[in-house]
């Protein structure tokens, strides 16, 4: 009963948000609730709730002062160097910037954290993708996805987990991983190029200076790649005539000295008044130093935020009116993200504390065939793609992994090969409701949580299969 009634509650959850029948954090908050009462334990919600809170805390403490931190450097410059490289190569043309948000997400995404991969991607593409009226989803789309991929790092957290839950070395589970891991970030660029190249089919490819003369469209949400409605349209080139020849003057369409300047067409304000250049190594040295500390361990990550941002503040920022007012700047972010975490942990909360959570995943395991025994690798790696999605990945490595391995040392499988297989579904893991940073990148790109959701799970359950079927090909599981 629990089982069917856990699935219940999530298939419930994902219709309403994905139809806008709720707001995610009302359902993340009310349909657990309901539940927990309908499987009889209602009298024990605050206790399922107040312990869900407690396990989610640190996260929400380390998203509130990310935020911070990165909205801070991002306010002083630090990152404006990495935005005119991207804008450089990226100049007008969709299927450029496209691609240019696949490749910053996935270089950003080596710092491990989700959160910050979101805050730089989107506060650099944003601008571009409003001013071109480019779809908003393919850029949040790309982006989780690519950092699904590079999510899977050591010090990213998949790794770390199923190493701890099995009793084995974190590198001995990677280093394997990195041929497959490879295929799956280059079908992430694969798919940003095809998206892209959609894109400049229904937008067409503007020279800079009709980009710069267009004004960026109101604060409306785009749900799909694939509308040609007549308010989205721009000017195309007409050299040649049609849409091929816009994408064939693609290369060229920025050519010139307005794009080799970029002037205006920065994505980042280079006049705004919070810019510290003369503290430019500063901040960039404090960043370097955040980062290491964060991949050695040396605190514990929350932790780590708060000096990071109280020292942000403090340096850039000496006087009092002035720090105020670039908290109050990020406190929109700050309020979304960490409300929506603490929405998350009632669901996580009634799922684990009514025990749904566990009733699912022996249900899962068991119907696994005996005859697939032998194949258990590849089993857990397709059982991965929902399971990381509908539940934590501590749920999923420290809950499930284990008795999947057990079931494949049964047959003969290694626990390392079932341990690289749990990794496959990390793509898809991103965009779960679940995860606190996905809340980060819709909320920055002012995406619809369902629209991102519709549009996105499609093409990462298509890259963690590429990462799957790589790994076995190679010869990986």
């Amino acid at each position: 009963m629990l089982t069917i009634l856990g699935f219940a509650m999530i298939a419930t959850f994902l219709v309403l948000i994905m139809t806008k029948k709720m707001s995610p954090i009302a359902a993340l908050v009310l349909i657990p609730a309901l539940f927990c009462v309908a499987v009889g334990q209602g009298a024990k919600l605050g206790d399922y709730v107040i312990e869900g809170v407690g396990n989610l805390a640190p996260t929400a403490a380390m998203l509130m002062f990310a935020i911070v931190y990165f909205g801070v450097m991002i306010d002083v410059g630090l990152f404006d160097p990495i935005v005119r490289g991207i804008l450089k190569f990226c100049r007008a043309d969709p299927m450029r910037i496209v691609v240019g948000t696949a490749v910053l997400a996935a270089i950003v995404s080596l710092d491990g954290d989700g959160s910050t991969t979101f805050m730089i991607t989107v506060s650099a593409m944003y601008p571009l993708y409003k001013r071109l009226k480019m779809s908003l989803v393919v850029m949040t789309g790309v982006a989780a996805t690519a950092n699904g991929v590079m999510n899977t790092l050591p010090w990213g957290g998949p790794t770390a987990r199923a190493a701890t839950a099995l009793k084995l070395d974190a590198s001995e589970i990677f280093v394997p991983m990195i041929p497959a891991l490879a295929m799956g970030l280059l079908a992430v660029f694969v798919l940003a190029y095809v998206l892209g190249l959609r894109e400049r089919k229904r937008l067409g490819t503007l020279t800079l200076d009709e980009a710069l003369a267009r004004e960026p469209e109101p604060e409306t949400v785009s749900t799909g790649a694939g509308g040609t409605g007549g308010e989205d349209r721009l000017r195309k080139r007409t050299s040649g005539g049609g849409t091929g020849a816009g994408a064939d003057a693609a290369p060229d369409a920025a050519a010139g000295p307005a794009a080799e300047e970029d002037d205006g067409f920065q994505g980042l304000d280079p006049d705004r008044p919070t810019l510290r250049p003369k503290l430019y190594w500063f901040n960039a040295g404090l960043t370097a130093a955040l980062l290491t500390a964060m991949i050695m361990e040396l605190m514990p990550i929350p932790v780590l935020f708060l000096l990071g941002a109280a020292l942000a503040l403090t340096v850039n920022f000496p006087h009092m009116p002035d720090q105020r007012a670039r908290i109050a700047a990020h406190a929109d972010n700050v309020l979304n993200v960490s409300g929506m975490v603490f929405a998350a942990a009632v669901f996580t909360g009634v799922l684990t504390g009514t025990g749904m959570v566990e009733h699912m995943a022996d249900w899962v395991v068991g119907t696994v065939p005996d005859a697939m025994g032998p194949h258990m690798a590849i089993v857990t790696g397709l059982l991965s793609l929902p399971l990381t999605y509908f539940m934590s990945n501590d749920g999923f490595y420290f809950g499930v992994l284990p008795v999947l391995a057990e079931a494949g040392a049964a047959h003969g499988v290694s626990p390392l090969e079932i341990a690289r297989a749990s990794l496959a579904g990390q793509a898809l893991h991103m965009s779960s409701p679940l995860v606190p940073a996905v809340y980060v990148l819709v909320g920055m790109a002012k995406v619809e949580f369902g629209d991102h959701t519709r549009f996105t799970v499609k093409w990462a359950v298509l890259t963690s299969l590429v990462v799957l079927a790589a790994g076995v090909l190679f010869g990986i599981m």
